[in-house]
């Protein structure tokens, strides 16, 4: 931090729910400025929350409205993450409250992300763009050494959908549960699970259960954040859904719900949007500020 400077000012928000009880929690700074990489991790840290995001002057070039472009970092208490869509739409409610709704663009680690901020009778709801995604192929000994670390038997999973590493901006290895009950047990080795995620570039787990067409219950291991699990990932929502999207599990167009943080007490909701003709992914939700 710049000597003698004051310490900003450190929000809190919860992003993918209307109350401070519900979503993903998590710090906004909106100006850090006179923070260095240390003083943010220390911040984050210090916090405990997923993730935290900092807030600085745009890159030159960087187009959107005037006064509504940013530079956005984001800290897990253990390390710089690229992409956080929670902590993106925690950062964009809390600028909507101070500079009102509108469109915001963020220059991110990931690439340029672009806001959607309204507020709908009270509620203020802020829907991101991602980056372009991109699907990949899990190897069979990936694949087994994840299993092994959940410890999830094989036949737990449904074959309707393939385990792949899905990308929108961080990656993501996705799994999906065969039952409800099989996502709602979630005991795992943290060491294991975490050194695998090293190793494969990984963000999350998306583990990932399908109630109807449209509707997914979701559940974020994050070892390599230094938290159990993520309670509301927008980052990882966007990569699932390029991945439905790629494997024709839904539509070109389409709306999913992805309810997640049930399992922790802290029920949230997400939603997905896909466009045909256009290869990003949209993904909203409600925000509001703790405390």
């Amino acid at each position: 931090m710049t000597t003698n400077a004051p310490r900003p000012e450190v929000l809190r928000y919860t992003a993918f729910s209307s109350v401070p009880e519900g979503g993903n929690p998590a710090g906004v700074v909106l100006d850090a400025s006179t923070l260095d990489d240390g003083d943010m991790l220390a911040i984050a840290a210090e916090l405990g929350y997923s993730e935290s995001a900092f807030l600085t002057a745009p890159p030159e070039g960087l187009e959107g409205p005037r006064g509504r472009t940013f530079t956005i970092r984001y800290f897990s208490p253990k390390a710089e993450v690229p992409f956080c869509g929670h902590a993106t739409v925690a950062t964009a409610v809390a600028l909507a409250e101070r500079i009102g709704p509108g469109e915001l663009v963020f220059a991110t680690p990931a690439g340029t992300v672009p806001v959607s901020v309204a507020e709908e009778g009270g509620t203020v709801r802020a829907t991101l763009t991602s980056v372009a995604p991109h699907v990949e192929e899990v190897s069979g000994a990936d694949l087994t050494e994840a299993l092994a670390a959940l410890d999830w038997p094989a036949t737990d999973l449904d074959p309707a959908f393939p385990p792949r590493i899905a990308f929108a901006g961080a990656r993501h290895l996705v799994l999906a549960a065969a039952t409800r009950a099989r996502l709602a047990e979630l005991a795992y080795d943290f060491a294991r699970l975490e050194a695998l995620m090293h190793r494969l570039d990984l963000t999350t787990v998306q583990l990932v259960w399908r109630e109807s067409a449209t509707v997914f219950h979701v559940r974020d291991p994050f070892p390599v954040g230094g938290v159990v699990e993520d309670p509301a990932t927008g980052a990882a929502a966007a990569a699932f859904g390029a991945y439905a999207r790629e494997l024709g599990l839904v539509p070109e167009d389409a709306v999913l719900t992805l309810h997640q943080g049930a399992d922790l007490g802290r029920p949230g909701e997400l939603t997905v949007t896909l466009r045909a003709g256009d290869p990003r992914v949209r993904v909203g939700g409600a925000g509001a500020r703790i405390g």
